[in-house]
């Protein structure tokens, strides 16, 4: 598998998680946080920049730059965190 797939795959894995995540956040799952929409939002762009930089650190320059890592890295995760966020929501 070549790098910008190696990339997809663990932002992939990342946005369901962040998608898990900010359903909790969201809904009210967690008692002393209530609804909180925006630190759902806030939640899931920090995972966003901490796998990016773990897919840097594993990858180095391979990944190209700021225009790599929004095609192999940041659209996947945007895509796969909102579907997965709204499929939690609908459970």
């Amino acid at each position: 598998m070549d790098v910008d797939g190696k990339v997809a795959a663990i932002h992939g894995a990342a946005a369901a998680a962040a998608g898990y995540i900010s359903f909790l956040l969201s809904s009210g799952a967690i008692p002393g946080i209530g609804r909180n929409e925006a630190l759902a939002i806030i939640g899931g762009l920090i995972i966003l920049y901490l796998t990016g930089k773990i897919s840097e650190k594993l990858f180095g320059e391979e990944v190209g730059g700021v225009k790599g890592w929004f095609w192999s890295g940041i659209l996947p995760f945007f895509f796969l965190w909102m579907m997965s966020w709204i499929l939690f929501m609908n459970i």
